[in-house]
């Protein structure tokens, strides 16, 4: 039985830079952060070097065909991200359903 490499795929992010002092708390620091980070991501074969992740997960969801996915592929990208970045954001104190919110917004 041999199983397919995702249709989406890109790193977890490392840990968060926290900059620390007063700028903001850790958890709302961690969720900016995560929503501006940069990775490699490979769509279907398509490498996008350096791009921001969340931004592209929300147009891979919006528009899954655009990109020679299907929903359920988009929603498997979206669900890695999910856990993957929710597990640095919960690291920093912060909450992994503000980054669910978000997909909402």
């Amino acid at each position: 039985m041999t199983t397919s490499a995702p249709a989406v795929s890109f790193p977890a992010p490392r840990r968060i830079p926290y900059p620390g002092g007063c700028v903001l708390e850790p958890g709302p620091y961690a969720l900016d952060y995560l929503l501006k980070w940069r990775a490699d991501v490979s769509v279907n074969g398509q490498l996008h070097p350096d791009t921001p992740v969340f931004p592209l997960l929300r147009e891979l969801l919006a528009d899954p065909a655009a990109h020679g996915l299907t929903r359920e592929e988009a929603e498997a990208a979206r669900d890695r991200f999910l856990t993957l970045a929710g597990q640095a954001l919960a690291a920093e104190g912060g909450d992994p359903a503000w980054l669910a919110r978000e997909f909402s917004r």
